[in-house]
């Protein structure tokens, strides 16, 4: 009887010696699938920065906007950011380039014609 209970009492035992390993273990996975997804984003942020090319407009990690005049150099390239003003920057200093979308085609309405009495203050 009581190498059944010896029996019982360590195997409930193993299950909370292995409770802190599991607690670690689930603590973990969600740092491992996080750093996973950074690492996906900093791929895609480098591969935007090595296919820049001339006259693509771009936003700095400063906040710059300007548009690539020369983007033939490995580590840098010259962004305009105003009407003759080129500076030059590090291709890591990018952080976004903008899509210039074309704006949707919008219907104009007719004006409608008011009665003139609405439009003439009123004197009292």
């Amino acid at each position: 009887m009581t190498s059944i209970l010896a029996q019982q009492a360590g195997g409930g035992s193993s299950i909370f010696s292995l409770l802190p390993f599991l607690i670690i273990l689930l603590l973990f996975v969600p740092l491992f699938l996080n750093g996973r997804k950074q690492r996906r984003q900093m791929a895609e942020t480098q591969a935007m920065q090595q296919a820049l090319e001339d006259g693509d407009v771009v936003v700095t990690t400063s906040g710059l906007r300007g548009t690539i005049v020369d983007a033939s150099y490995e580590d840098t390239i010259d962004l305009e950011i105003a009407d003759g003003v080129v500076t030059t920057w590090l291709r890591a200093a990018i952080r976004e380039k903008v899509t210039t979308e074309e704006p949707a085609e919008e219907t104009v309405a007719e004006p409608v014609e008011k009665d003139q009495s609405e439009n003439k203050p009123t004197i009292h």
